[in-house]
């Protein structure tokens, strides 16, 4: 069963809530909820967050992102996943004034704003997170835009229940026109972290239908796949139980839940070739967040209705169980045929050999 409550004022706290398994009204809420299963397979209670940023405002927005997790948890939920860029923002509609061999003053002025509210890996945003993590006893994974130097990347980091900060991923592929605002990750952020709750990895938007990408994930033996996403189509649905069936994994893709007030008004911010017909409840982008079984059933979601806590229990007994059937990169494979390579080492521009290379503090 699920339940949504809309946020159409950031501003004002409220509680959302969309948890199919009910928690007992009295007694403690257990690190580890066994719903049946055997006792070599655990149930792990998920969340996938659909709400929207508060844009241009980072400290509003890890606010915001507390008192989430803070709900989340009180529903019992051990991991929890947000969408895409949701700390920083998803500049959805924005050209940041760019068109062949021109950019716009103003659009410049746009990116200098949007830099302003990304955040450093590691950095005080990042502490903050993982206090958060610690805090609430859950595993984190985080959707931010982060800001290394004058350059931005879309970025996933992820947190374990004790509060440590374990490492993130970098979007391999920024799609269309984020290529011009976001760098390219390499080989070298593609982690799959083996926790207590399972083996976590992230995959961001469309670099999801990248065959060769899931396929490394698979190889490091993804049980949790988080797919967080800016994709509201129907469509994404399709590729996420793929995935799943794929990967023998669970999927989890979370998207934010946007109306064209939870952006900053025109002049300051335009959606390109779309204002004229916005109202400032308009949705600008509709969620769809979900979270689907290895076999290809939806245990939660999507939801189109607005901003929500999407939850569901995920038995991993269901691992095993599907990848009886096919397993990619085991006793389906044939890697005498097909094989892949992965680059994993860090791709820097600019390497030194000892640390002259950092900027001197001067002497005075």
């Amino acid at each position: 069963m699920q339940a949504a409550a809309d946020q159409n004022d950031n501003s004002t706290p409220q509680k959302m809530s969309l948890v199919p398994v009910q928690t007992p009204a009295d007694g403690p809420l257990f690190a580890e909820v066994n719903m049946g299963a055997e006792p070599s397979a655990p149930t792990v209670r998920a969340t996938v967050v659909q709400a929207a940023t508060i844009f241009y405002d980072t400290p509003a927005t890890l606010d915001k992102a507390e008192r989430l997790l803070d709900e989340a948890a009180g529903y019992g939920s051990q991991l929890v996943v947000f969408p895409e860029a949701f700390i920083g923002g998803y500049p959805r509609g924005s050209t940041f004034g760019v068109t062949i061999g021109n950019r716009t003053a103003k659009g410049k002025e746009e990116f200098r704003k949007y830099h302003a509210s990304a955040i450093e890996v590691p950095g005080p945003e990042v502490d903050r997170l993982a206090a958060m993590a610690g805090k609430y006893k859950v595993f984190l994974v985080m959707g931010v835009i982060e800001r290394d130097g004058y350059t931005l990347y879309c970025t996933v980091l992820f947190f374990d229940s004790q509060g440590h900060y374990l490492g993130k991923h970098r979007k391999v592929m920024p799609t269309a026109l984020e290529r011009v605002i976001w760098g390219f990750g390499d080989g070298s952020t593609i982690p799959v972290f083996d926790t207590p709750i399972g083996k976590i990895g992230a995959a961001i938007c469309w670099e999801n239908r990248m065959p060769l990408l899931r396929t490394a994930m698979y190889a490091k033996g993804v049980e949790i796949y988080c797919a967080p996403t800016a994709d509201s189509r129907n469509i994404w649905q399709a590729s996420m139980t793929h995935i799943a069936l794929e990967g023998g994994c669970f999927v989890l893709s979370a998207n934010q839940f946007c109306r064209r007030k939870d952006y900053p008004p025109p002049p300051e911010y335009v959606f390109s070739g779309q204002e004229e017909e916005l109202t400032p409840d308009s949705v600008v982008c509709a969620g769809g967040s979900v979270i689907i079984s290895p076999s290809g059933t939806v245990l939660a979601g999507p939801n189109f209705d607005g901003e929500a806590l999407i939850s569901a229990d995920l038995d991993l007994g269901e691992i095993a169980r599907a990848k009886f059937d096919f397993d990619v990169v085991g006793h389906y494979s044939r890697p005498e045929v097909l094989s892949l390579v992965v680059k994993d080492d860090p791709t820097n521009p600019v390497t030194f050999t000892s640390a002259s290379g950092k900027a001197e503090v001067s002497q005075k």
